[in-house]
């Protein structure tokens, strides 16, 4: 849904079809913001791997942070480029051995707050991508952002070898990862959207 701060994209092969480039980060979630207790927060690992992990929020941020730099579409049609990210990486997590799925693991399942799911095939969670996000532009997420952690998938310019999803299929207000051998559809894909959510092909509903 376009607005007056936003205006079509240049043709220069950064904006997929349909979008618009926005200079704000639109702030668009279904339900209310949760609460954050550092104490009581944990983030849990389980399903096809090979033993379950549960962190603390301090065990959470003392793990090694990736930066990242990369274009975000929402399948509202708005876009924003060059958003600058930092958190861990599911590869981090694998290279440090607290995360090893089995040979069964095919899709990996973002569990969040109040139920709320959202699904990914293994190798486009595993990619450079795809991260846990705990802060943006420097600061640390806003609650409305999804504080203290999200899923955030975008696009990293230039490269033409992974697969570019739509912004929803990172999840807020994370809290887990269920590794699956099989797909299992998540809030918004039970709700009609696209489950492959290519942005090129412009997969936004089924």
């Amino acid at each position: 849904m376009a607005d007056k701060n936003q205006q079509p994209g240049p043709k220069s092969g950064r904006i997929p079809p349909g979008q618009l480039l926005t200079k704000r980060f639109p702030v668009l979630h279904y339900g209310p913001v949760p609460n954050f207790d550092p104490k009581t927060w944990t983030f849990c690992v389980w399903g096809e791997v090979e033993k379950p992990l549960v962190l603390t929020w301090e065990e959470f941020c003392a793990l090694p942070r990736t930066a990242l730099t990369m274009d975000l579409h929402c399948v509202t049609t708005w876009s924003k480029l060059d958003t600058h990210w930092e958190g861990v990486s599911l590869r981090t997590l694998r290279e440090l051995g607290l995360v090893v799925p089995t040979a069964e693991a095919r899709y990996v399942i973002q569990h969040a707050e109040f139920g709320f799911t959202a699904n990914l095939p293994i190798e486009v969670a595993a990619a450079d991508n795809f991260l846990l996000a705990t802060h943006y532009e420097g600061q640390p997420l806003t609650p409305e952002h999804g504080y203290p952690l999200r899923g955030v998938t975008g696009v990293i310019p230039g490269r033409d070898d992974l697969k570019d999803v739509y912004l929803w299929k990172g999840a807020k207000w994370l809290r887990g990862l269920e590794f699956s051998a099989h797909d299992r559809p998540g809030f918004w894909e039970r709700a009609g959207y696209h489950n492959d959510a290519d942005i090129w092909l412009e997969q936004r509903t089924a």
